[in-house]
């Protein structure tokens, strides 16, 4: 086995603290990889605060990696020793599946394997994930990166980039289509980039008025604060889509408002409580409310390529490992411009 250095919590609600553990030997289809950068996504704090269910613990979290290769097994034929790599949110699935043959491992119909928290194939064995400094996974989830692009802020890419990727890809969202972004965070952020760079309007909604200069500098074209009514009323039945990317309780019903006739909303923020939503808001207009997870391997990979060739990273604050549990409570706060990243020479 593979000895380890991480930081995990013990127990739900606990502070992270120095953690040893072992990982397997790299097998014949396995890329080890030495990570030096891991981002801090909020669903993180969810998972070792046990907030939606299930934790498993010891939990050593951290699904944004990025790093270099260190080993690959006798049968690995897409990185070498020295290539840049990086894990996103899944480290397996059961490869058989339709929607797993499909590329959708993400929405595996057997069970997919989080990079953390989860349990392997076995139904046994307990991942651990980025907050370490080496992981070992197959190298068919597995990632390469480009190396025109600043790694450290590459790390978030793996799971804000691909989140907000996915939908604008699949609802092949771009230039003629007004797009909302509902949340200016790590994942806000990204949607902004990303829906610009792909030729739509975009439109930040946001509770906080001192944001609207960043969300013009990230490229949107137009900012609405959404605790100004006169604002709000101004977009009502204007959006083809509205990127929701927030976790906090919020009201949809005020946000469906906002669509055009057969515009949709998709969800990629969980909420604590389930949200409560008036059929009218969307049958008056043959209005959705749609979700996203992730995206495959095959996607994220398109979606790193894509970021290369338009030069597009994510905002990043550096910390260093030590400085974790303050980070989680800067982040309930909103006190975060847009990602934190872990520096792991700190560990």
């Amino acid at each position: 086995m593979i000895q380890v250095k991480g930081y995990a919590a013990p127990q739900a609600k606990a502070p992270l603290a120095p953690f040893n553990f072992e990982r397997r030997e790299v097998g014949p289809f396995d890329v080890q990889i030495e990570i030096q950068y891991c981002g801090v996504c909020h669903s993180d704090i969810h998972q070792v605060r046990d907030e939606w269910g299930g934790s498993i613990f010891p939990m050593v979290p951290g699904h944004e990696i990025v790093g270099k290769v260190t080993k690959v097994g006798e049968k690995v034929t897409k990185f070498k020793p020295g290539d840049l790599a990086g894990v996103g949110c899944l480290v397996d699935s059961c490869r058989t599946c339709t929607s797993c043959v499909q590329g959708y491992e993400q929405y595996c119909e057997v069970h997919w394997v989080g990079t953390y928290n989860s349990l392997e194939m076995d139904m046994k064995t307990p991942t651990y994930g980025g907050y370490s400094n080496s992981i070992v996974t197959d190298e068919s989830f597995v990632l390469k990166i480009s190396d025109k692009l600043d790694l450290k802020r590459v790390a978030p890419l793996l799971c804000a980039g691909i989140t907000t990727y996915s939908p604008l890809k699949e609802w092949k969202i771009g230039k003629g289509h007004t797009v909302a972004v509902l949340g200016l965070g790590g994942l806000g952020h990204m949607a902004v980039k990303l829906a610009v760079s792909m030729g739509a309007e975009v439109t930040v909604l946001s509770t906080s008025a001192s944001k609207e200069k960043d969300a013009k500098e990230l490229g949107a074209h137009k900012f609405v604060v959404t605790k100004d009514e006169e604002q709000l009323k101004s977009v009502t039945n204007y959006f083809d889509f509205i990127i929701n990317t927030v976790s906090a309780q919020h009201d949809l019903n005020v946000y469906l408002n906002l669509l055009r006739l057969n515009g949709t909303m998709v969800l990629l923020g969980v909420p604590p409580e389930a949200p409560m939503v008036h059929a009218f808001n969307l049958i008056a207009k043959r209005r959705r409310l749609a979700g996203s997870l992730i995206g495959g391997i095959k996607e994220t990979q398109e979606m790193l390529d894509y970021c290369a060739e338009h030069n597009i990273m994510s905002d990043v604050e550096m910390i260093s490992i030590n400085e974790i549990n303050e980070a989680y409570e800067r982040m309930i706060k909103g006190d975060v411009h847009y990602r934190f990243v872990i520096d792991m020479a700190t560990l």
